[in-house]
């Protein structure tokens, strides 16, 4: 597995620039948010030629579906918009500069990223013969919830954005009644079971920092902090926030 080191980095970086390139032409960096599920499907099928079947089989399995089915709602919404208001703001801040910026601060930074995040795609090593052991069964069980709770509420936040009734409203029904960014806490959790699927593989315990990554990154760096600014002094918001949870469902 050390050997994988040097082949997915070199591997992303390639990705990376691919993308970038594409970005450029349509002049929309908001493709990076397409990229990045998918580049977790890229690593783990270039990962299947050590083992085709089996238990890592399996894993690329899960990657795969949520890898796809995540970039696929990201293009779905994004298709017929303009460049996501996030990546404007960076435009903006970076000026005459923003070629090289949007090159090193989305792109590579955004692969070295993920490269840290599908640790278990290429650290851990399933052991010949072994049968599944029961956390892994609890991996599974937690990676399937947290699947379907991500894609549940991507799905209810689609179909509300789509009424335009709901303009300029907040979406606080479904699972978004029990948390504030439901999709998030989906995918913390499902990663969460994935290190648990790995945790008998041989090397699983460096394979650690893919959940605690996705989980910093989601609760403190560009997911809830970001949106939560957004909508700060927002009068609905506030009271919203007042009695839901940011991330853990709260179900009383």
């Amino acid at each position: 597995m050390l050997l994988a080191f040097p082949q997915t980095v070199l591997l992303l970086f390639c990705y990376a620039t691919l993308w970038f390139a594409i970005a450029q032409w349509l002049k929309n960096n908001s493709i990076a948010d397409v990229a990045w599920g998918l580049g977790f499907v890229l690593l783990g099928v270039y990962m299947l030629r050590e083992d085709v079947g089996g238990q890592r089989g399996l894993l690329t399995l899960f990657v795969t579906i949520w890898g796809l089915r995540l970039a696929t709602h990201i293009f779905i919404r994004n298709m017929s918009k303009a460049e996501d208001w996030r990546y404007v703001e960076m435009r903006q801040k970076w000026g005459q500069n923003a070629f090289w910026w949007a090159y090193g601060q989305v792109f590579l930074l955004q692969s070295a990223l993920l490269w840290i995040i599908a640790l278990p795609l290429f650290m851990a090593s399933p052991k010949e013969g072994m049968p599944l052991q029961w956390i892994q069964y609890l991996g599974a069980a937690m990676w399937l919830v947290g699947f379907v709770w991500e894609a549940v509420s991507d799905w209810q936040l689609s179909q509300f954005k789509k009424d335009p009734s709901n303009k300029g409203k907040l979406m606080m029904t479904g699972l978004w009644a029990y948390s504030r960014h439901p999709n998030y806490f989906g995918e913390i959790l499902l990663w969460w079971g994935i290190y648990l699927f790995v945790l008998p593989w041989e090397n699983a315990w460096m394979t650690i920092l893919s959940p605690i990554t996705i989980t910093f990154l989601l609760m403190r760096v560009s997911g809830v902090p970001m949106l939560e600014a957004k909508y700060k002094g927002n009068q609905a918001y506030e009271a919203y926030k007042a009695k839901t949870n940011a991330l853990v469902p709260r179900f009383w």
